[in-house]
């Protein structure tokens, strides 16, 4: 395999030294850091005094390997195609002249390294301290009969408060994109740095205090609040879920099923006429927002209509097509997904996520089933209550192909043949038995 010396810092002593002056005389940093041909662009509005550090880790797309490098020093690297990420510890100040002390990243996707040294720019966010809700796991893959055939109705998604105060569920929105990471055309106009494109949006009903969620509690929304049990032996119990999203259909062949149980979420829009599933292969991804509109305006000023050229061996066929679009701002928590032999691009922005999970390493992988991404746990409160990883990025933040949540909690199957399972964890990963308590930490 040919090896590349990637010249990151050609310009590094150079870079140091100015950082090094700049923090003796208070001297701001350039808006663009530069290194070699990489370049970091830091958020207007804002101004960096000092770097106290700051790195770039490319991730090899064919084999996965990842190599890091502090800003400014040299890294070899294999020519191939990367997924470039940025981290920073920074000092700054905003528009008001306030100086504090904060985290700042980025990423930049599917850059060639080849025989020369790389040449882009990396747009750098400073991760925001909102205090809301975040995705605790998303469970899209499905459970199987035991006969092996796909069941449909289980998924789920977990909402966590990973805040020291009480928050309150009502309005929070769960948004499905419409783009999948599979497929990348030029989208005309192209809104996706600071606009999600959705085909699905249901909402948390309440009148702002109905649904209180604890610090260190979760909440569930689920696709059919039932027992699954009753129908598919290997599935688990929702009947106890806290929303479920449910659809009127149009099409008599395949209707949705009411809870009796678990109350509606406020159904929005939703592209289908029959009912919503969350995408069994991973490729979508998901956000939750908090809509500051009503429901009758959003859907009377958030329509999305769009061109393309769809580019197949049979010809170029121009394409428009229509559907909802979400601000990002509105956004609370997003999480891309797809798989590695398939993905093309993250849907949702570095600003939302820098990263990306996934359940199953290629495409219809049948060692799927069963399984969920589910956040990382980094310790726990003096309250004993679990803190959550949340950088902006779903590769580090996440646990991939881990055995549910509900189904460690209920002991139920984890393989078409019945296998149940067993033990209980934190985050997918590290098992509630362990002591943690080295871990523990104040919010």
């Amino acid at each position: 395999m040919k090896l590349n010396t990637v010249k990151l810092g050609l310009a590094a002593i150079a870079v140091i030294a100015a950082v090094l002056t700049s923090c003796r005389n208070d001297t701001p940093i350039p808006r663009i850091r530069e290194t070699g041909g990489i370049k970091v662009v830091y958020p207007e509005g804002l101004t960096v005094i000092s770097v106290k550090e700051d790195t770039l880790t490319f991730t090899n797309r064919t084999t996965g390997v990842s190599k890091k490098a502090a800003f400014g020093d040299t890294i070899t690297l294999s020519n191939g195609l990367y997924d470039c990420f940025y981290n920073a510890v920074a000092t700054y100040t905003d528009k008001q002249g306030t100086a504090a002390d904060g985290e700042f990243y980025g990423a930049v996707t599917s850059v060639e390294i080849g025989d020369g040294a790389p040449d882009f720019t990396i747009e750098a966010h400073l991760r925001s301290e909102k205090g809301d809700f975040i995705i605790e796991e998303i469970f899209f893959t499905g459970t199987l009969y035991p006969t092996g055939k796909q069941y449909y109705g289980d998924g789920y998604v977990k909402i966590y408060n990973n805040t020291d105060h009480v928050l309150y569920a009502d309005g929070i929105a769960l948004v499905e994109s419409k783009f999948v990471s599979t497929i990348k055309w030029d989208y005309v106009p192209d809104i996706q740095s600071d606009t999600m494109t959705i085909h699905a949006i249901y909402v948390v009903p309440g009148s702002g205090t109905d649904h209180p969620v604890k610090p260190g509690e979760s909440f569930i929304i689920c696709d059919t609040g039932i027992d699954h049990r009753n129908a598919n032996s290997n599935s688990f119990d929702l009947s106890r879920a806290d929303f479920e999203w449910y659809d009127v259909s149009n099409v008599p062949a395949h209707m949705d099923i009411d809870s009796e149980t678990v109350p509606n979420l406020d159904k929005w829009y939703c592209y289908t006429n029959s009912f919503f599933v969350l995408h069994n292969r991973g490729f979508r991804s998901y956000a939750i927002a908090r809509v500051p509109l009503p429901k009758e305006e959003y859907l009377e000023k958030y329509w999305y209509t769009y061109t393309y050229v769809m580019h197949i061996e049979a010809g170029d066929f121009p394409m428009e097509q229509e559907a909802y679009k979400l601000p990002n701002s509105w956004i609370v928590d997003g999480v891309n997904c797809s798989v590695e032999t398939e993905r093309l691009w993250n849907i949702l922005p570095p600003s939302i996520d820098a990263g990306w999970t996934h359940c199953g390493a290629m495409d219809h992988d049948k060692t799927r089933y069963f399984k969920s991404v589910r956040r990382k746990m980094t310790g726990l409160t003096e309250d004993g209550h679990r803190i959550l990883q949340d950088t902006n990025n779903s590769t580090d933040d996440f646990n991939t192909e881990c055995v549910p949540s509900i189904i460690e909690e209920q002991g139920t199957s984890i393989s078409s043949d019945g296998t149940k399972a067993t033990g209980r964890t934190y985050d997918g990963v590290k098992p509630i038995e362990t002591d943690v308590e080295q871990e523990t930490v104040s919010q």
